[in-house]
């Protein structure tokens, strides 16, 4: 019989890893790759790239395996922590290689442990097919929702553990599980959340933010409502695809509208159009346009925000294009009222569409620009801007908590992946995951507008 294991990465110290939520996903594909394909199993399919996606911590993996504790299963990432460099494993499942395992720490029939020679402690857990539910709560958290859901128990003369929801009368101590008693619910989160008279939260809001004052949660944004990628870049800066190229990727991924932004001409380092490189640029965006069947082009740029919130072209040039996606790459250090005030006149201008990337962080080692995020929300309300989820895994900016703030107040998201490379592209899920973390639904999220609604909404600017 098929079992369901959870495991949990963390450093041979103990101390969890800061990693990137798509490096542990290359890594679960070198766990599992190899051994899914040698044992030939069926039994189960790929589910969701992430369950809670928190922004900062280990990552939490479930997997499934047999009674003898063989992965056979294939992934949940439970945790999208923050940033970098697996990427030798993934190349390693490129070459077909195993999976090397410096040694085993412990071994048992439900519980095992073995350092891999990148340094990360792999804890295996094996559970009852018929405790799954219970288990993925339990050990993907958070641990300040799964504290409420334990007192919810209480309260009903009930004992929630990793094996189940169980009676638990006054005055009975000791495991339940241990006692011979029978849950009331263990094999889905669904049924244990229905006998806690709660409806099914999904796992990107467990972290008591107040998930649990909401009769029904949100109808939370999903990747296939995205139909517009509005920031990437071609070689006519920093990308590695022409015009042509970018645009045959972006419609093969879905995209029926994309919008290439390269980069303006302050951004020598990326190659950045002055105004006659862009003008020509622009030219050859819309001849794509007319030419190419299938996705509508739109001619744009990724304009600096200086450091003194000027924008880097004057408005004469920014009015002849379709989209303007301002963004900070300098001054990342400035002070904090400095820098908001910086970006709220971008906000505010009114030929700015989107304000990209807004505190410009790079995971994990950049910091970036500490902003009064209500301040530059209020300033994107009045200039009718929406503001950037970057989904690019190294940015992930805006944040959840940012995300939250934007959505509560009625200011519209845009989540892009800042392409550079037609790969770049399948980021998208990563952006989507970090907007359900902050409850946006599609109604939020211009990316989900069509071709209409989309350009209204770029025409109806402060």
């Amino acid at each position: 019989p098929v079992a369901r294991a959870v495991e949990t990465l963390r450093d041979v110290d103990g101390v969890e890893r800061a990693e990137g939520l798509a490096d542990v996903a290359r890594l679960l594909l070198v766990l599992l790759g190899r051994p899914r394909r040698a044992l030939g199993q069926q039994s189960c399919g790929t589910d969701d790239a992430a369950h809670r996606a928190t922004g900062t911590v280990g990552g939490r993996l479930v997997v499934a395996g047999d009674v003898a504790g063989k992965l056979v299963g294939t992934v949940r990432l439970q945790d999208q922590p923050q940033a970098l460099a697996l990427a030798v494993l993934e190349q390693r499942l490129a070459r077909g290689q195993p999976l090397a395992v410096a040694g085993v720490l412990v071994g048992g029939e439900t519980k095992s442990s073995v350092r891999m020679d990148n340094g990360f402690q792999v804890d295996l857990r094996i559970v009852p097919e018929a405790a799954w539910g219970a288990a993925l709560m339990y050990f993907t958290g958070s641990k300040e929702h799964n504290v409420v859901l334990r007192e919810r128990a209480i309260a009903r003369d009930l004992r929630l553990n990793e094996y189940g929801l169980f009676p638990q009368p006054p005055g009975e101590d000791g495991p339940p599980q241990d006692r011979g008693i029978q849950p009331v619910a263990a094999a889905t989160e669904e049924e244990i959340y229905r006998h806690l008279d709660l409806p099914w939260i999904p796992p990107e809001l467990r972290e008591d933010r107040g998930e649990f004052d909401a009769t029904t949660p949100p109808d939370l944004i999903e990747v296939d409502a995205i139909v517009s990628e509005l920031h990437s870049h071609t070689t006519a800066s920093d990308g590695r695809l022409s015009i042509d190229e970018l645009a045959e990727a972006a419609k093969a991924r879905g995209r029926r509208i994309l919008a290439i932004t390269d980069h303006s001409r302050s951004s020598a380092q990326a190659n950045g159009l002055d105004e006659d490189r862009l003008r020509r640029h622009a030219d050859a965006i819309r001849e794509a346009d007319a030419r190419i069947e299938g996705i509508r082009l739109l001619a744009g740029s990724e304009v600096d925000i200086l450091a003194d919130g000027r924008l880097d072209y004057d408005d004469e040039i920014l009015a002849m294009l379709d989209i303007v996606v301002a963004s900070p790459h300098v001054a990342l250090r400035q002070d904090r009222d400095l820098a908001t005030k910086r970006m709220c006149a971008a906000a505010r201008h009114p030929l700015v569409t989107i304000v990209g990337h807004p505190t410009g962080r790079l995971i994990p080692d950049r910091k970036g620009l500490d902003l009064d995020i209500e301040a530059l929300v209020e300033a994107a309300l009045e200039g009718r801007t929406a503001l950037e989820i970057n989904a690019n895994p190294y940015r992930l900016d805006l944040r959840d908590s940012h995300v939250r703030v934007a959505v509560d107040a009625g200011c519209r998201i845009a989540i892009d992946t800042d392409a550079h490379r037609a790969e770049h592209l399948d980021f998208l899920h990563y952006g989507v995951l970090t907007a359900r973390r902050g409850r946006a639904t599609s109604a939020d999220c211009i990316n989900c507008l069509d071709e209409e609604a989309l350009l209204e909404f770029i025409g109806d600017r402060g």
